[in-house]
């Protein structure tokens, strides 16, 4: 396929759909759901692709189509991939694709459903394809409008109204947009100064930002920080995170979780470690307890809910409390712990979402104390959900073993007392991801429950697609982790070659 634009092909499949279901029928349901699913199938075959075609001797950026946009400003329409942002494009695609399929029975306007939910994925997409900072940022604010209607029209209204989750969500992305956006100006304007060319490129801006003064570094990157953090969830920036799960439709639960979150963690590897390393060193500490609070607090919070989509809107809080310490222990072992459990939990995060979807749909209640028993009336159900809960607290042989072990190693060498503090919040993952499991599947049937039927036809897609990768990535682990390695090594060396800090990193 040398020469084709792979990668704007799968940003456009999408979007392609989109437009095709514009012109189609309000009616015609199934031809509507076909088509979303054509063009999010499309996207995830080339993501395949291009992950498995992607040459990791090499190394760097691949698949690179570059086209100048708005040359006064440096920007140019700059896509390609490397081992960090290949991972994000296909977990994207893998977690776009099942999404279709846990909406199907959607039947309230799935025309225009489907079509937000399609430029969503795209909008997504872009951001971990990107290599221009401004193109990066405008696929960013694409996300915000589509979430948003998807939210309050489409959102549940138990325990917080769809409105209020919508608007809170959307609040805090804008929030945390606009200490980014500042950043990204004040970021664009000093190395233009210093290079005397305008360039919004990634690497372009870590070459300049190589003539920023130490304070420059370190305020530029707190406000990025604040931005990506904020997205990430960050404790204490998290409070939208749990209610915009459970405000949100079971596909925008599946996708906030598995990959909107992760723009976050991406964002600040992939661009604000990169250009600005000198303010990333002085505010890992500070990271690193961040984290740590935001594992020990939220696993707390989820252990104390009895809503199911509460339990694993904390429980997200809490994994990424684990990715954001280990970007803080700025080395080679935890940056690729960090994108690996970004991977896996987003596989595991979107598993869960789409089951308590259909529990939801099938029982009318996501209320533990009004579930139990349901794995004798729905066992495939039951085999999705407790596959999601086993990898949740990180069961050896599924995709987020290695990842979680990964971070503790890289952790523990330079904040021994937080890693052990974190490493303890495993045992509180298993307390709630098992209780949880228990409450819900096991335990004496309920008589009002035995006619419920089991998940089957296109429902069965999310167990079958997710499922899968959360067997396969923890028995072939190296599949993830030499993909990431290929891109957080050259990006060090990089990072320490320039700054001579290669001690410190």
């Amino acid at each position: 396929m040398e020469g084709f634009p792979v990668l704007l092909t799968i940003l456009l499949a999408p979007v392609v759909a989109a437009v095709i279901m514009a012109f189609i029928p309000r009616e015609e349901h199934m031809l509507i759901k076909c088509i979303a699913a054509t063009g999010t199938f499309i996207s995830m075959a080339l993501s395949l692709y291009v992950y498995f075609a992607y040459d990791q001797s090499l190394g760097g950026l691949q698949f690179v189509q570059q086209v100048p946009w708005i040359k006064d400003l440096g920007v140019t329409f700059f896509l390609g991939v490397d081992g960090i942002s290949l991972p994000m494009l296909l977990l994207t695609n893998l977690i776009g694709f099942s999404a279709v399929f846990a909406s199907w029975n959607v039947d309230h306007r799935p025309r225009d459903f489907f079509i937000l939910l399609c430029l969503l994925i795209t909008g997504v997409m872009g951001t971990f394809v990107a290599q221009d900072l401004f193109i990066f940022l405008l696929f960013y604010e694409v996300v915000v409008i589509p979430i948003y209607i998807l939210v309050i029209i489409w959102g549940s209204t138990k325990r917080v109204t769809k409105e209020y989750a919508g608007m809170k969500l959307t609040i805090y992305l804008l929030i945390g947009s606009a200490f980014l956006l500042v950043g990204v100006i004040a970021l664009f304007m000093k190395t233009a100064a210093i290079s005397g060319v305008p360039d919004m490129s990634f690497t372009g801006l870590a070459r300049a930002a190589q003539g920023l003064s130490d304070f420059d570094q370190k305020w530029l990157f707190a406000l990025m920080l604040f931005g990506f953090g904020s997205l990430l969830s960050m404790w204490p920036f998290h409070s939208w995170s749990p209610d915009g799960y459970a405000g949100a439709p079971t596909a925008v639960s599946m996708i906030h979780a598995g990959v909107l979150k992760k723009i976050g963690g991406y964002g600040l590897i992939r661009i604000a470690l990169y250009v600005l390393p000198v303010g990333a060193k002085f505010w890992a500490p500070v990271i690193a307890v961040l984290g740590v609070c935001g594992v020990a607090y939220a696993a707390m919070a989820a252990l104390a809910q009895k809503d199911l989509k509460y339990i694993v809107g904390y429980s997200s809080v809490s994994h990424m409390g684990y990715v954001l310490l280990a970007v803080a222990s700025l080395n080679v072992v935890g940056l690729n712990g960090a994108v690996a459990n970004m991977f896996a939990h987003g596989i595991m995060a979107a598993l869960f979402f789409s089951t308590i979807g259909f529990i939801y749909e099938k029982t009318h209640t996501r209320w533990i104390p009004d579930l139990g028993g349901l794995a004798r009336q729905t066992p495939r159900l039951a085999v999705a959900f407790m596959l999601a809960a086993m990898a949740s607290l990180g069961l050896p042989g599924l995709v987020s073993f290695i990842p979680e072990f990964t971070i503790f190693v890289a952790s523990f060498k330079v904040y021994g007392g937080l890693a052990v503090v974190a490493i303890a919040g495993i045992i509180i993952t298993a307390l709630y991801a098992l209780r949880a499991g228990a409450n819900t599947l096991f335990g004496p049937p309920r008589p009002e429950y035995d006619s419920l039927k089991d998940i089957r036809g296109p429902e069965l897609v999310p167990l079958a697609v997710l499922g899968t990768v959360l067997v396969v990535g923890g028995l072939l682990p190296f599949l993830l982790f030499d993909m990431v390695n290929s891109g957080i090594v050259p990006l060090m060396a990089e990072i320490s070659g320039a700054l001579q800090l290669g001690g410190s990193f």
